[in-house]
């Protein structure tokens, strides 16, 4: 199922402005777009994507949410699948795209924008289907932008397979022998952990995050997260600090020392490489074949032509997603609130809170400039 499509070309023939334009049509823009409906503002929601749910199909095959069903739903709409189920890759990418169909929010593909600008009193978002202008920008484009691989990937032989876990689908990517995967968040020991029924495995790990069962006494780890409040907190809280002080992340069902019997090697942090050998913080060393990089991402915000919007770590500066440029928020970013602020089911508070802010402003603003007339 598709979702309604608003073409440049419409906005020009209703006066051209829209109140908001939304980048990213993902969970956080569609729950954004959803309260803005609600709330009758003129917008546009813009995605890079060929379909809406495409970031969640490119993803690796076997990948599941950790979320239960019943903890993904966007407002107005539950996840079409039973309590208690883990839902694949596809069925969240099939309830976006059935999402934004349902309540026929506005989402024009193929659009990645490339310049966003401040003029006077609006914004120019240039895409390459032409230039859009809105008195508001909201950022709903996620954490995951920029993959990031070292630069002593560049050290190993090109006889070495070499992946970023954004570009690995199935264990058919990597060569038969011996795979270093290097991370190991969710996403690394997950990975090693489908690798090791074929391949010799080792995990380079750089830093241990805290590590949580899928489920605890009987019951799923969100149901206690969420009756504890720990999804709720904001980052200024006692528990959020403290949480965040040991790397802000958790590790949901993939223990080490179950990889362990399952055949994977823990190693220390991965500090040099040449041909097909790579080196440890130990000093121990091992022959590869293939690499699986599983070391994150880092935000993009080259195409944003809007002096002092992102701090010295590349993020944009915010407070609870209101920057300090009038007009412009940001949505879906991790903490950005509450621990859940970047979750599918959860952003949606944060996605209610900002849509109310923004609108009220727009109006202040209105108001302002026809009394000065």
């Amino acid at each position: 199922m598709t979702s309604t499509t608003y073409h440049p070309s419409s906005a020009a023939s209703t006066g051209g402005r829209l109140d908001v334009i939304v980048i990213g049509a993902g969970q956080a823009g569609l729950a954004v777009a959803w309260h803005l409906a609600q709330l009758g503002r003129r917008f546009l929601i813009l995605d890079a994507g060929p379909e809406i749910g495409h970031t969640w199909r490119s993803r690796w095959d076997s990948l599941t949410l950790f979320t239960p069903a019943e903890y993904d739903a966007l407002p107005g709409m539950p996840f079409p699948a039973p309590a208690g189920s883990y839902p694949t890759k596809d069925q969240v990418a099939d309830y976006l795209a059935a999402y934004a169909a349902r309540f026929e929010l506005p989402v024009l593909l193929n659009a990645a924008v490339t310049r966003l600008s401040r003029e006077r009193d609006h914004f120019s978002v240039r895409t390459g289907q032409g230039i859009l202008t809105a008195q508001q920008v909201i950022f709903a484009t996620g954490p995951f932008q920029r993959p990031v691989v070292p630069a002593l990937a560049r050290q190993l032989s090109t006889s070495v397979v070499q992946l970023h876990s954004s570009q690995y689908r199935n264990p058919l990517d990597l060569p038969s022998g011996r795979v270093l995967v290097v991370g190991a968040g969710n996403s690394g020991l997950q990975i090693a952990g489908e690798l090791a029924s074929t391949r010799d495995v080792h995990v380079a790990v750089g830093t241990s995050p805290k590590t949580v069962p899928q489920r605890i006494l009987g019951r799923d780890l969100f149901w206690w997260l969420t009756r504890l409040g720990v999804l709720t907190k904001p980052p200024t809280s006692r528990l959020a600090r403290r949480f965040r002080a040991r790397g802000g992340d958790l590790v949901i069902g993939s223990h080490p020392k179950e990889l362990r019997r399952a055949g994977v090697r823990m190693r220390p942090r991965l500090v040099g490489g040449e041909g097909r050998t790579v080196r440890f913080a130990d000093q121990s060393t091992c022959e590869v074949d293939g690499v699986l990089w599983a070391t994150g991402y880092r935000p993009d915000y080259s195409w944003i032509d809007i002096p002092s919007l992102c701090g010295s770590d590349g993020q944009i500066v915010h407070r609870r997603g209101v920057t300090d440029v009038p007009g412009l928020y940001v949505l879906g970013q991790p903490w950005q609130h509450t621990r859940g602020s970047a979750l599918l089911g959860f952003v949606k508070d944060d996605a209610s809170w900002l849509a109310r802010v923004a609108t009220a402003r727009a109006r202040d603003l209105d108001e302002a400039r026809a009394s000065a007339c």
